[in-house]
């Protein structure tokens, strides 16, 4: 048998990338009902013949995501359009609530930095720096952050994740032209992208992998107690253990030190907006539950 990294499937196919070669596999029938193998899964084959083989076990697993289904994941890149289309940062927030639940390593992008005011750029940066993540501008026109992105997704399996439009496939296209990848234009009518990747696909870059992604418009939060939520917000809750009340939400309780440090400034009214809207669909779903 061989060890091999599921760099790609469809169809019932898998192609494993094993050294310099590439097998197209399938999986023996009681691992499939088992466990189906998803990208990023590192398993033991068996080589048969012009570059065929059999997936015979599949080696345990640190994380797996359902959307997009892949599996090892050392940390997300988020990507964020500045313009064409317009930043969708309740989406942004949505994602980096889910990130924080699965405990996923995170780099928000923003790019097409080249069609804004550098200002705009600037301002976004700060908030989501402020609030703990790390963030890195990007041109995939003008290369600009690109050799700083290289370097973050070196030795890693990394999720470029965004909504469609974002210029997932054109940036990477920019970090390596040899992946040609499909790239689409924005709908005049909906000022969004159009959908150019259908399926999860691992691309080599220096010595990591990135996954390409089917785009996302909108993400549901999944069913939690309404005290998780703070958590997935690092801003709030570094505050949240100095408020009076240890079950505080941080809405309307007095001698709140979140809503202190919003009202001075420390937390922007942006992400705290969000945090409001997003508590409240977390209460609700806490009656259905």
């Amino acid at each position: 048998m061989r060890e091999g990294l599921i760099i790609k499937g469809y169809g019932g196919f898998y192609f494993i990338k094993s050294g310099e070669e590439t097998w197209c596999c399938r999986g023996r029938g009681r691992l499939r009902r088992e466990q189906s193998p998803l990208p990023g899964d590192r398993v033991f084959f068996t080589p048969l013949e012009q570059g065929e083989g059999v997936i015979e076990s599949i080696q345990p697993r640190k994380n797996a995501l359902p959307r997009p289904p892949i599996a090892n994941v050392d940390q997300v890149i988020l990507l964020v359009s500045l313009a064409g289309p317009e930043p969708d940062l309740k989406l942004l927030d949505r994602s980096l609530v889910l990130c924080e639940l699965k405990g996923l390593g995170v780099l928000i992008c923003f790019n097409k930095v080249d069609l804004v005011d550098s200002e705009q750029g600037k301002e976004l940066d700060k908030i989501y720096r402020s609030a703990g993540y790390q963030t890195i501008l990007t041109s995939a026109l003008y290369g600009t952050g690109l050799q700083n992105l290289r370097q973050v997704l070196a030795g890693k399996v990394s999720v470029l994740s965004g909504p469609s439009g974002a210029g997932k496939s054109t940036l990477l296209n920019a970090l390596d032209p040899k992946f040609s990848l499909a790239t689409g234009e924005i709908s005049r009518k909906s000022k969004r992208g159009k959908h150019t990747t259908r399926y999860v696909e691992l691309l080599p870059v220096g010595e990591g992998f990135v996954a390409d992604t089917p785009g996302f418009s909108s993400l549901e939060l999944p069913p939690m107690k309404r005290a998780e939520l703070s958590r997935c917000f690092p801003e709030i809750y570094q505050f949240a253990g100095q408020c009076r009340f240890y079950d505080c939400v941080h809405i309307n309780e007095p001698d709140c030190k979140v809503k202190n440090a919003l009202e001075k400034g420390v937390i922007s009214s942006s992400r705290y907006q969000d945090y409001q809207q997003f508590l409240e669909e977390v209460i609700n779903k806490e009656r259905i539950y």
